[in-house]
């Protein structure tokens, strides 16, 4: 126990028509502060995407959570959100958002290795059914 440190994680959302408040979840972000992790693991299940009967464009879904990988990394790409501490752009991508794509509130836990956890809890909540294998 003595090993293991806090971690934050917000599951990430897929609301293709927000009006109508469905939504599907689609990813996972998580922050461990003290092992200086910041980390998204995501995929668009295409299937399901097309269940709601929308008219979303899946490339240009998949263009704008890819910034969110470099507001992860810190990449200089990222604009001024990428240079940001980690807990800061945590925090701003968790925020609360009224768009096609949304975080949950921010969940707590205990863990070791950050990158473990983030896949343990990606394949828990995002490739939980049959669909997504």
């Amino acid at each position: 126990m003595q090993d293991k440190v806090t971690f934050e994680y917000a599951i990430i959302r897929l609301v293709p028509k927000v009006e109508r408040e469905e939504f599907f979840n689609i990813g996972v972000l998580l922050f461990s502060k003290r092992k200086k992790f910041l980390g998204v693991k995501y995929k668009i299940n295409e299937a399901k995407l097309n269940a709601f009967d929308c008219n979303l464009d899946i490339d240009a879904l998949n263009s704008y959570l890819k910034s969110w990988s470099l507001i992860c990394e810190g990449d200089k790409s990222a604009g001024v959100i990428g240079q940001l501490e980690l807990s800061d752009r945590f925090r701003w991508l968790a925020a609360a958002r009224s768009t096609v794509i949304q975080s949950s509130k921010t969940h707590s836990g205990l863990t070791d290795n950050p990158e473990k956890e983030l896949e343990a809890i990606f394949k828990a909540y995002v490739m939980c059914d049959n669909t997504d294998k």
